[in-house]
């Protein structure tokens, strides 16, 4: 679990987000540590939690798994690679940031991060929207997080409450 989730961190660029389609192809594809729902829960519930959402999904994975040593485990193996990363670039970086073709350089990996971010909401899109409701409550999020920045915890609450009050009334989100 260590070495999946080292590589996992080490291999993934930009954060949380662009981490979810590798975590979806390790953790649920390959090693069937979750389902797509679960680890949708896990990266909502790591989204709404303190902490950075990668750090925080590994930890739930690796709890659920093997309790607190996995989530020991995990949550070092997801960052064990960018502190090492971090070092090295810390130490280096002012060195080289004047550098144009570094700053290209940069400039396209924040490119392929958005492209991966895409892929990923595409993926969730495919798995989770999956009714007339579910695509409105979708639109009424994006609304609220657009126009009012709202927060990611309150956005989350409040769509559990609806999702909780439409099942009560009997409707599939």
């Amino acid at each position: 679990m260590f070495l999946t989730f080292c590589r996992i961190g080490g291999l993934t660029f930009g954060g949380g987000y662009a981490m979810l389609p590798m975590l979806q192809r390790e953790v649920v594809e390959k090693y069937h540590w979750a389902t797509d729902e679960e680890l949708m829960d896990y990266y909502a519930i790591g989204q709404c939690t303190p902490g950075i959402i990668a750090v925080n999904t590994a930890t739930f994975i690796g709890y659920r798994r093997k309790g607190i040593p996995g989530a020991i485990f995990a949550t070092l193996g997801v960052i064990f690679p960018s502190l090492c990363i971090i070092t090295v670039i810390a130490a280096c970086l002012q060195n080289f940031s004047h550098i144009i073709y570094v700053q290209q350089a940069f400039a396209g990996i924040r490119v392929a991060v958005c492209a991966l971010i895409l892929d990923a909401i595409v993926k969730l899109w495919k798995k989770n929207v999956k009714s007339v409701w579910g695509i409105a409550l979708f639109l009424i999020v994006l609304a609220v997080m657009i126009a009012l920045d709202a927060s990611p915890i309150l956005v989350v609450i409040g769509a559990a409450l609806v999702g909780l009050g439409l099942g009560r009334a009997g409707v599939k989100v």
